[in-house]
């Protein structure tokens, strides 16, 4: 459950009286990593299971398919978050994740933990995220996003959104030779439509040889137990 679809992705807290389950099915036409692609530009189908608690703590899990590294086929990620309101109008995340690759060999080879600190001020998100051993490279790495949220009726609103992603070591990470950033953009209409939540968005990045501008549809049904 990487930053790239992180707004498309269930929220992981709750206003019930103890906790709540449930269960995220999502069908993407591209799996976008910051606007690069992890199926090749291919579909990908997408399933978590959440719990969250009433006090802020929540829990979960997440898969996909994906297709990179010759036979590197699966991704399932676990991972453990707090969220709680500052105020009103402000509130902070903070967690991490551990993500696991599967399908070859040396797929494991690819595995590494993430932390994250994600601030909401009104319908602004300001977000960050640090690995220290970036896809098991020993490379440190940094993103820091900001969105805007436009809300337009009660079931639509459009997703504006910036982020910068950093290897701390270009030495063991580059992105692309000789550049160890680079920038993703995104805007996405979002709209709620009988218990669905339906994405039609416009994705690029100003890398040359991969992350070209896509245009993602992403499909999505909640179901809470």
């Amino acid at each position: 459950m990487k930053s790239f679809n992180i707004i498309l992705l269930i929220t992981l807290y709750s206003s019930s009286s103890l906790a709540d389950t449930s269960s995220t099915v999502s069908v993407v036409s591209d799996y976008l990593f910051n606007g690069v692609s992890q199926t090749n530009e291919k579909p990908a189908l997408q399933v978590s299971l959440d719990w969250a608690a009433d006090n802020g703590l929540y829990v979960g899990v997440w898969g996909s398919n994906v297709k990179f590294g010759e036979g590197t086929n699966l991704e399932a990620d676990g991972y453990l978050g707090y969220y709680t309101a500052i105020s009103d109008n402000i509130h902070v995340d903070i967690g991490a994740a551990q993500y696991t690759y599967s399908g070859a060999n040396f797929s494991s080879d690819y595995n590494y933990a993430e932390a994250w600190t994600k601030f909401s001020f009104g319908n602004t998100g300001v977000n960050f995220w640090y690995a220290w051993d970036y896809f098991g490279t020993g490379a440190g790495h940094v993103i820091a996003m900001l969105t805007q949220t436009f809300p337009m009726s009660d079931n639509l609103s459009i997703l504006t959104g910036v982020d910068i992603s950093s290897s701390l070591d270009d030495e063991k990470w580059s992105w692309e030779a000789n550049d160890k950033d680079y920038i993703h953009w995104q805007v996405t209409a979002q709209y709620h439509f009988k218990g669905f939540d339906f994405a039609l968005g416009v994705e690029g990045t100003d890398l040359d040889t991969y992350g070209d501008t896509t245009i993602l549809l992403t499909a999505a049904k909640t179901f809470e137990f």
